[in-house]
């Protein structure tokens, strides 16, 4: 089906930082491997795309995972308004990002793997994690059976720990998905932090990622540098407090591109 989507480039998404299963297949198409299903995206021209689905799988699934109702255009003007040179260049250069609605398990584990590794690494580690799963995220009662060792094999290094041990937890009942997905943002950053493997940037990335909590500014290596280098170690994220994740998405895609 042909659908139209303001503000929306599936090739920055997959490039910025937040999913690990958008995989390019040509100029034109790419793969997007959530929920269990498979979809292929292919760009026509202006704001128009087709998208591999039924016009019901689009409204149940796509629509909201793309976060397409949220008004980007709003937002961006927002930020143009604050006349940050830096922040301008961003939003510009990263015009289509839109913050994905993912599965939070997905992002959990993802963001685990994701410390202290590049995107290629964390992208060809989650694909040989689910590569036995086909178009499914093992569960944590699948992953909870691995031995670290196991983990090890695949890449995760010192971080197997650390997965072994939150898929021990959600298989047993004492890390609570469907509780935390309740919960205001700066208890879900708490509730977080309580596991071994997941640290502030860890948990906010979770919070923006998993629990599309937009207020959410996870300070990695990148956005670091950023403030360091453009804001003299002081980036007032209280202007953007409501919207503060769409924010860093753009610096940190433009950032890495520069």
């Amino acid at each position: 089906m042909e659908v139209k989507i303001a503000d929306f480039d599936i090739g920055q998404i997959a490039n910025s930082g937040q999913c690990f299963r958008i995989n390019k297949l040509d100029s034109q198409c790419w793969e997007v491997i959530a929920f269990g299903k498979r979809l292929i995206i292919k760009y026509i021209k202006g704001d128009n795309y087709i998208f591999d689905c039924s016009l019901e799988e689009y409204k149940t699934i796509w629509e909201d995972y793309f976060d397409v109702k949220r008004d980007y255009e709003k937002i961006k003007n927002e930020i143009i308004k604050t006349n940050d040179p830096y922040l301008i260049a961003a939003v510009k250069y990263g015009s289509g990002i839109r913050i994905l609605k993912q599965d939070l398990w997905e992002v959990i584990v993802s963001f685990i793997i994701s410390q202290r590794n590049n995107v290629p690494r964390i992208k060809n580690t989650i694909t040989k994690l689910c590569a036995p799963y086909k178009n499914d995220f093992p569960s944590a009662d699948i992953l909870s059976k691995y031995e670290e060792a196991d983990f090890k094999n695949i890449g995760l290094g010192y971080r197997a720990i650390y997965l072994k041990d939150i898929s021990n937890l959600i298989s047993a009942g004492k890390f609570d998905l469907e509780k935390l997905k309740k919960m205001e943002y700066q208890e879900a950053l708490e509730y977080l932090k309580r596991f071994r493997g997941i640290g502030e940037k860890v948990a906010n990335c979770i919070a923006l990622f998993g629990l599309h909590k937009i207020e959410a500014f996870p300070i990695d290596i990148w956005i670091k540098h950023i403030i360091e280098k453009q804001y003299n170690g002081n980036f007032d994220i209280k202007r953007f407090e409501s919207y503060a994740g769409i924010v860093q998405q753009y610096m940190f895609y433009y950032q890495r591109s520069l």
